[in-house]
């Protein structure tokens, strides 16, 4: 991409002059949607099965993605099953998956503000998932909209599969959306899953499925169940249950997806071991390759605790940031410790797809490097650990802006909030806050060297434009 293509997609502001440019990454500005809003996809609204509304805008940060200029795209989960009632299913509903659109717009703040930009979420635009074939659904888990004019949406609910299949099976139409990211044409996205794990292409526009990317058989559990902990205890390899494919990435060059799994497969010790996977996917051939990311221990010496991975980001198209967070903060006001940032080189790790077992896989992952502390930093902010989103699960870069001079890089993050409408928060002057969430950091070029920008061509700026 020239100079002049990529130089379109940045946004330039100033800021005043008592404002300096800091050396080390930094938040600029924290942006918020509330959790009582509806999205666009109308027809879904009619309560699902426990009464939330069916197009409620929530869960939308379990990933993001950047689009070009200020637009981004993020993903909700499965559905809103934070609220308890029916066990047997782990109280998912026929919610049907969607992505959302959204302009995520940055200006200067106004003298005095505790931050240099004001973030301004907009949503654009709500796309439901479906197939073009027939999926496969519990007779009490169809979704109302299904099969209307050849349409088989992908739900939430975790009884729509087929028990006679492994849970890679793509007719299944149970569907946890975790990790988006576009194609470089901007006419596709990709999306992970932890129910199959599955990678799913799908055509932007329409939201249909076009292209399914089979991971190795290891990936898959073969005793499925609509309850996450009978399926965990009927297997002994596979993925562990709601701790699939968390993350994705895509390379710079538009050639390279790459996954990483929440936690370690059961077979490598669940989420006791210490290595969980990182899975490559080339879009050309599909062919997989494996590689091992090593969790901090977040415990003690005399019993291990690891935290999950909720994301992965391309650098460029060997280096990436792995999001890795324990589930602490906002919603049950506990305090969030663990939210780190770590950059990692895939260049000389060891291949690990032959390798099997938590001890054989010590010492084989990647090397990492801490990029952003998150806690620490909205800490300095003044944010309490308290208040900071448990989950923070999406992460993209975006625009670059310009600081007294100074051009720096973006980097958004976002959190899935369970669909919950609101948090009782003792600190906020309400007593309640928003769990919609966007947090936006600044940083230089020698902060996180060799980034590259995603090549979008000029097909995606007609088509945005």
């Amino acid at each position: 991409m020239s100079k002049k293509k990529w130089a379109a997609y940045l946004f330039i502001s100033s800021l005043f002059a008592a404002a300096a440019a800091e050396a080390s990454t930094d938040l600029i500005a924290v942006g918020s949607v509330s959790g009582s809003y509806e999205d666009f996809a109308l027809q879904t609204a009619p309560p699902l099965e426990n009464g939330i509304p069916g197009n409620r805008l929530g869960g939308l940060g379990s990933g993001l993605a950047y689009a070009g200029g200020n637009t981004f795209l993020a993903v909700p989960d499965r559905g809103p099953n934070a609220k308890p009632y029916d066990p047997s299913v782990d109280d998912t509903v026929s919610y049907i998956n969607r992505f959302q659109n959204f302009h995520l717009t940055l200006a200067p703040s106004d003298p005095g503000a505790p931050l240099p930009f004001t973030l301004t979420p907009m949503l654009t635009g709500t796309t439901l998932l479906s197939s073009f074939t027939p999926l496969t659904y519990a007779s009490s888990g169809v979704p109302p909209l299904n099969s209307v004019n050849h349409t088989y949406y992908f739900t939430g609910r975790s009884d729509n599969f087929n028990p006679t299949q492994p849970s890679t099976h793509p007719l299944n139409a149970r569907f946890d959306s975790e990790g988006i990211r576009v194609s470089n044409d901007g006419l596709s996205v990709f999306i992970s899953d932890e129910y199959g794990p599955y990678v799913y292409q799908f055509n932007r526009l329409t939201g249909k499925r076009v292209r399914v990317f089979n991971l190795p058989a290891k990936f898959a559990v073969k005793n499925l169940s609509p309850n996450g902990d009978t399926e965990i205890n009927g297997n002994t390899s596979g993925r562990v249950a709601n701790k699939g494919m968390e993350g994705l990435a895509i390379t710079p060059d538009g050639k390279t997806l790459v996954g990483i799994l929440q936690s370690p497969l059961i077979q490598d010790g669940g989420t006791n071991g210490a290595v969980t996977r990182i899975v490559t996917i080339d879009l050309r051939t599909g062919a997989t390759h494996e590689y091992g990311y090593q969790f901090d221990n977040i415990g003690s010496a005399s019993k291990a605790k690891y935290g999950t991975a909720s994301e992965i980001l391309a650098i460029n198209n060997h280096e990436f940031l792995v999001d890795e967070r324990d589930g602490k903060g906002l919603v049950d006001n506990s305090i969030a410790v663990v939210k780190k940032l770590y950059k990692i080189n895939l260049v000389g790790a060891p291949e690990i797809s032959n390798l099997t077992g938590a001890s054989n896989l010590l010492g084989t992952a990647a090397p990492k490097t801490l990029f952003l502390d998150i806690v620490a930093v909205l800490n300095s902010k003044g944010i309490a650990s308290t208040d900071i989103p448990a989950k923070l699960e999406g992460i993209a870069f975006g625009q670059d802006v310009t600081i007294n001079g100074a051009t720096l890089h973006t980097l958004y993050v976002s959190n899935d909030n369970d669909y919950v409408a609101t948090v009782i928060d003792t600190t906020h002057p309400l007593g309640m806050d928003n769990p919609n969430k966007f947090f936006v950091f600044a940083f230089e070029d020698a902060d996180l060297p060799g980034l590259v920008p995603q090549d979008f061509d000029d097909l995606y700026l007609r088509f945005t434009n």
